[in-house]
C-alpha cells in the first residue's frame, strides 16, 4: 500500500470550534517540550492542530521552526487512527536539537494512540 505523506487541508484542525472540542475533556501526554491533547473524531484519519504560544516561544522563528518539525513528524506518522491532536510546545522547546523534538513528538504518538484506543 502506497502512503500519501502529504499535510492537506482535511488533516488539520482549522475551525476554533474543533480546537475547542479537543481542549474539552482531553487525553493528555506531556513532557518538558509538549503538551498534546489528543480525542478521538468521527472521520478515519487523524488532525493536527497546533498551539505554538508566543507567550512561550518569543521568536516567530522558533515558533516556525517547532510547527514545521511537528508537521513533519505528524506526515511521517502514518497510522494514528481516527484522532484530534492539538501540540502546545513549551518554552524548553526552544535551545535544544531537532532530533530530540522528533524523538520527543514519536513517543507521544505512540502514547496517544495506545491511550486514545482504551479511553474510548
Amino acid at each position: 500500500m502506497e502512503h500519501d505523506f502529504g499535510f492537506s487541508p482535511e488533516l488539520r484542525l482549522r475551525k476554533p470550534a474543533e480546537y475547542r472540542n479537543v481542549f474539552d475533556n482531553p487525553v493528555k501526554s506531556s513532557d518538558q517540550y509538549f503538551t498534546l491533547l489528543a480525542k478521538k473524531n468521527s472521520f478515519d484519519h487523524p488532525r493536527l492542530g497546533l498551539a505554538i504560544a508566543k507567550k512561550n516561544i518569543k521568536k516567530a522563528v522558533c515558533r516556525n521552526i517547532i510547527k514545521r518539525t511537528v508537521r513533519e513528524s505528524f506526515r511521517i506518522q502514518q497510522g494514528l487512527g481516527n484522532v484530534d491532536i492539538v501540540v502546545l510546545a513549551r518554552r524548553d522547546a526552544v535551545d535544544v536539537p531537532l532530533e530530540l523534538l522528533r524523538k520527543s513528538l514519536e513517543k507521544h504518538w505512540l502514547k496517544l494512540v495506545t491511550r486514545c484506543a482504551s479511553y474510548s
